[in-house]
Parts: C-alpha cells; sequence; structure tokens
C-alpha cells in the first residue's frame, strides 16, 4: 500500500511528479539566476543604482575598469555557487539529499529578496552570493538525488531533463527582461525580474519532502527497511519483487566493497582496483569542457554580444537573445530523444564537434566590421546554431554523466567537487569575458574553438558508454577493466552481459558464506 504523503503516486508517475515540482523549480533557478545580470546591466535604473559598473557611459579611460568590476559582480554568483557545490561533498552525505536540497531552496529565496530590495552595490553583491550557494548545492545534489532514484532504463531522459530547464530558466529570464525594459523606466525594469525567481524557490521548498528519500542513501546510513519502502515505490513494484531485490543487494554489495576500501576523499587521486582517479577525471575534464566550450559565454553574455560585439540596438539585442535562447531550449529536446537511444559516448561527440565549428565560424565572422552587415547575420545566424549543439551533449549530460561513473560512497563526494569544477571555470569565463570582448574581440572565440575540437578525441578514447546499465553494474564495469586506457573497449566487449545477475550471485554468495560461518 503506496504512503500517502507520496500522493497516493508510485513508478512512473511519481517521477513525473518530482520532475515537475524539484527538478524543474530546482534548474529554472539555476538558468534563470545565472543569466539574470547579463540583460540588466545596461538598463537606466540599473545603471543609475549601481553607476560603479555602468559601461554603457563609460569614458575610454574608465571602461576597462568599470569593465572588470562588472564581470566580477556577474561572477561572484559563481563563487557562491562553487561554495555550495563543494559544501555538498560532507552535507550530502551527512544531512541527506532532501534536507540540502530544502536548506538550498531557502538560500536562493532569502538572496533573490536581498537582489532585489538592494539600493547599493555591497547588499547586491552579498545577495548574489547567497543566491549562487544555493543554486550550487541544487547543480550537485539534484543530480545526484535524480539519478539514485531513477531507473536504468530511463535514468539519462530523467537528468538530461535539468539541462532542458536550466534552458527555459534563461528563456524566461530573457523574455520577462525584454519585457519590463519595454517599461523604459523606473526600478520595476530590474527589480521585478530579479524578484519573479522567488515563485520557483518557494515551489521548491514546499514541495521537497513530499518525495521519498533516496534509498541508496537510506542504506548507506544503515536505515534498509525504509529503503526498501522507498525503491519499491520509486519502483512501482512489490518490496518482494525480484526486480526491487536484487537492486537492494547490489547495493548492499557496492557499499560492503566501498567500504571496505575506506572511502576517503584521498582515493579520489589514487588509481586502485576501484580505478577512482581515472574516474574522477573524466567528471573534472567534462565539467571543464562544458564552460571552455562557450556555453556560458553564449548563454550570459548573449544580448552584450549581440549590442557590443555585433553593434545592434539595445531593444534589437535582447530580442535577439530571446530568440537565440529559446531556440536553445527548443533544442534541449534533442537531448532528450538521444541520451538513452544512441547513448552518452555519441551525444557528447556530436556537441563537441558541432561547438567548436560554430566558435571558428564566429571567430570570422565578427572580426569584420560592425558596418558589415552581412557578416552580423551570418555572425548571428552561428550563435543560434552554436545553441542547437550546446543542449546536445552539454546541458544535463555532462551532470548525469558524473553521476554515473562515480561509486556509491564517493558519488556525493565525486559530484561536488566537479560540479565545483563546473563554477570555477564558469567563474572564469563570466569575469574574462567583459574585458577579453572590449580588448581582443573576435580572437576570443578561438580558445573555445580549440577546446571543443579536444571534446570528440577525448571522448572516444576514454569515457566509456553508460547507457542502459544501472548503477552498480557501472562500478563493477570500472572494476573488472584491466586498465583506464582499455576501459572503452571492455565495455564495448560486456555490452550484453548482465552483470546485475553476477551482483545477485555474488551478494548470495557472501550471505550463504556468513551463514555457513554463523
Amino acid at each position: 500500500m503506496v504512503s500517502s504523503k507520496y500522493f497516493g503516486l508510485q513508478g512512473h508517475a511519481l517521477s513525473r511528479l518530482q520532475t515537475a515540482l524539484i527538478v524543474a523549480p530546482s534548474f529554472i533557478l539555476f538558468g534563470y539566476n545565472q543569466a539574470g545580470i547579463g540583460g540588466l546591466i545596461t538598463e537606466d535604473d540599473w545603471v543609475k543604482t549601481f553607476p560603479q559598473i555602468d559601461t554603457v557611459h563609460a569614458t575610454a579611460t574608465d571602461k576597462s575598469q568599470k569593465s572588470t568590476l562588472q564581470g566580477f559582480v556577474v561572477a561572484v554568483f559563481v563563487i557562491g555557487a562553487l561554495l555550495g557545490s563543494l559544501s555538498c561533498s560532507y552535507t550530502g552525505d551527512r544531512f541527506g539529499r532532501r534536507n540540502v536540497i530544502f536548506f538550498a531552496g531557502i538560500c536562493t529565496f532569502i538572496g533573490e529578496v536581498l537582489e532585489a530590495s538592494s539600493f547599493g552595490l555591497p547588499q547586491f553583491i552579498v545577495g548574489r552570493v547567497i543566491v549562487g550557494l544555493g543554486v550550487g548545492q541544487l547543480s550537485s545534489l539534484v543530480p545526484v538525488w535524480q539519478s539514485e532514484t531513477s531507473g536504468a532504463k530511463n535514468r539519462g531522459r530523467h537528468v538530461v531533463l535539468d539541462g532542458l530547464f536550466i534552458c527555459l530558466g534563461y528563456v524566461l529570464e530573457s523574455w520577462i527582461d525584454l519585457g519590463f525594459f519595454e517599461l523604459r523606466k523606473g526600478p520595476a525594469t530590474w527589480r521585478a525580474p530579479i524578484a519573479i525567481a522567488c515563485v520557483f524557490s518557494l515551489v521548491l521548498v514546499s514541495s521537497i519532502y513530499m518525495f521519498p528519500e533516496s534509498p541508496r542513501w537510506l542504506l548507506m546510513v544503515n536505515k534498509k527497511d525504509q529503503a526498501l519502502t522507498n525503491l519499491s515505490v520509486l519502483r512501482g513494484l512489490p518490496q518482494d519483487s525480484e526486480e526491487v531485490q536484487s537492486e537492494i543487494a547490489g547495493i548492499e554489495l557496492s557499499l560492503e566493497v566501498t567500504a571496505n576500501g575506506g572511502a576517503k576523499l584521498s582515493h579520489l587521486l589514487k588509481m586502485g582496483e576501484d580505478k577512482l582517479a581515472y574516474r574522477f577525471g573524466l567528471c573534472i575534464l567534462l565539467q571543464f569542457y562544458q564552460q571552455m566550450s562557450g556555453s556560458n559565454l553564449i548563454s550570459v553574455y548573449a544580448p552584450i554580444l549581440f549590442q557590443e560585439n555585433l553593434g545592434l540596438s539595445s531593444e534589437m539585442s535582447r530580442v535577439l537573445s530571446g530568440g537565440a535562447l529559446t531556440w536553445k531550449f527548443l533544442s534541449s529536446f534533442l537531448a532528450f530523444l538521444a541520451i538513452d537511444r544512441f547513448g552518452r559516448r555519441a551525444v557528447f561527440i556530436v556537441s563537441g564537434v558541432g561547438m567548436s565549428c560554430c566558435m571558428v565560424a564566429l571567430a570570422i565572422t565578427t572580426s569584420f566590421p560592425t558596418s558589415n552587415r552581412s557578416s552580423q547575420i551570418a555572425a548571428g545566424c552561428f550563435i543560434y546554431l552554436y545553441n542547437t549543439f550546446v543542449p546536445i551533449g552539454f546541458l544535463g549530460a555532462n551532470f548525469l554523466y558524473c553521476t554515473e561513473v562515480a561509486p556509491l560512497r564517493l558519488r556525493m563526494a565525486m559530484s561536488s567537487i566537479s560540479t565545483a569544477n563546473h563554477w570555477a571555470w564558469n567563474f572564469v569565463v563570466a569575469m574574462v569575458t567583459p574585458v577579453a570582448i572590449y580588448s581582443i574581440g573576435w580572437q576570443y572565440y578561438i580558445v573555445f574553438a580549440v577546446i571543443a575540437a579536444c571534446i570528440p578525441v577525448s571522448v572516444y578514447f576514454l569515457f566509456p558508454e553508460t547507457m542502459g546499465r544501472n548503477l552498480e553494474e557501472i562500478d563493477l564495469m570500472f572494476k573488472q577493466s584491466p586498465s583506464a586506457w582499455t576501459t572503452v573497449q571492455f565495455e564495448k566487449k560486456t555490452r550484453n552481459i548482465n552483470l546485475s545477475q553476477e551482483f545477485k550471485g555474488k551478494a548470495e554468495a557472501v550471505a550463504k558464506l556468513e551463514h555457513s560461518e554463523g
């Protein structure tokens, strides 16, 4: 009998509601708050309230200094996000997935209130850091919670939805910003767009305890009965069903094996039988690629790219920016369709090739003077095309893969540190971009083109496929592969082998041995 606190739902129906009330607001907050300043920094009332970062009316002598400070104000959100994601390596395992998600939602709400009510730059910066703290925790923890509560068959689609909702956050912010921009004057042009994000924070904090805690975390803290109940509800199957019992046995064996090894943070830098250093390296590299292939550049600074880099009007820049981000949101459905059909490797490779080609094209088209209308149109088209390729592999799939390759006892630590790495490079891009656009212009795109070109090569040789395997099977795959360099080929050879049955057999053998010794 299903508990009434889960709305009387179980299985796929409960999963869909979890997506609507927890995953959607969490990642809409991610996209909305990250993009939240990029389109506001040229508003008339904004520059009157914060003249220290007014680059619109700045003279040539102080524009460089104001551009740097502007980049810092935009990037300070990322400092909070970096700290938030790092904190999850401890809090996620110590207090549980749901409790930390609730705290993160409270942080975003408080920060948004401080931002929207600011009359000085210091208060705004404090609010920005607190919002970042909450978003960093959500970006690190929600994908883990999703992976741990989803079945192997549709786990990819569930987590890739994160990227789709990040895009939706960007889109909402862009069009809401344009709508209030049409007011032309007054504080509502920038305060209202920021305050609207509070709605999503409130939905999140009021809903999180209506859903089951991760059964894998419950087993980790020795709450087997509750874990069995939750897994049964999440799978929509009886507690004594073979699937539920097999998955519980696999999780317990994984925990036992990892516990015997100690499961310390220092092990992330050691290879050993689990190949933890290799797996950790995959996560770090993937999150580095996500930022340094230009995704954040286009999403956050799209209005500035159109206005200052291409020389378009403020209003037209906002319209084209909103259109570009709407197109990015629509393109996110490609990842949703492809991730569990063609696999993780395929979407990473296609995305990397496309992003690199678009960045090369942007470098060429923006090298012409802004008076060249043909080059302006071409550059705008390539920004849109770039936004087709990004969500295919690097707006959700990167978070998914990092949670999949991590062993259970170190999953929270590996996910939080790799996500912190994501935010660290996000900070670099946010700080450098205003100055780079002003100083080196079109050459800035070459950096992202070269890095994106490295993605297909490294993915082909180093990243094994994880599609269709449960989390315990993926753990066993890494342990059984002869070496890090041969893991990709080993995965291909064992693709049709049901490793979960091997887990179950080992678990039964351990139980029999303990019984005979007793």
